[in-house]
């Protein structure tokens, strides 16, 4: 007798709608979803790709999944850990999330210039780099981290002076 994996639904019920709406529901309840991710999660549990698409039209009807709302609250959990919207925007791409909502959620988001500023000195401390290779080593790390140059550029204070 073969097992099947915990989260496969049989055969027989994958193309059962109310299930669907079930597992999505289920799925939902632990954490929010962008509805191409919640779309993966439910054929990877073996629901029918048509019912899938059903199931979340109507939970997308019904208010209960948004994908303004989980990008707004997506920018603003990563934007909180540090990341810039550079990394965020790669982050919702690979959701499958439109570049319309994403664009919006980092325009409702914190001002990134002050964010790349407070991740800076949460980082290096209060005293700006003093020398070209520490202004680099900043610039790299806040790169990293998916901030602008312009973000880059405000966190780390006016050009040094050259001739010290």
């Amino acid at each position: 007798m073969t097992r099947r994996a915990k989260s496969e639904v049989p055969t027989e019920d994958s193309g059962d709608l109310a299930k669907a709406r079930t597992a999505a529901v289920k799925l939902l309840a632990r954490r929010d979803f962008a509805s191409t991710e919640l779309k993966q999660k439910l054929q990877a549990q073996g629901f029918e790709a048509s019912v899938v698409d059903e199931a979340v039209g109507e939970l997308t009807t019904a208010g209960i999944l948004n994908d303004t709302r989980y990008a707004e609250q997506f920018v603003t959990h990563h934007a909180e850990r540090g990341q810039g919207p550079v990394r965020i925007t790669a982050l919702l791409r690979e959701q499958g999330l439109p570049d319309e909502t994403i664009e919006a959620a980092l325009a409702a988001g914190p001002d990134w210039r002050a964010r790349a500023r407070e991740v800076r000195i949460r980082r290096f401390g209060l005293r700006e780099p003093a020398n070209w290779p520490e202004k680099a080593k900043q610039g790299r790390f806040l790169q990293y981290r998916g901030f602008s140059s312009d973000h880059i550029r405000a966190a780390l204070g006016p050009d040094v002076d050259l001739n010290e």
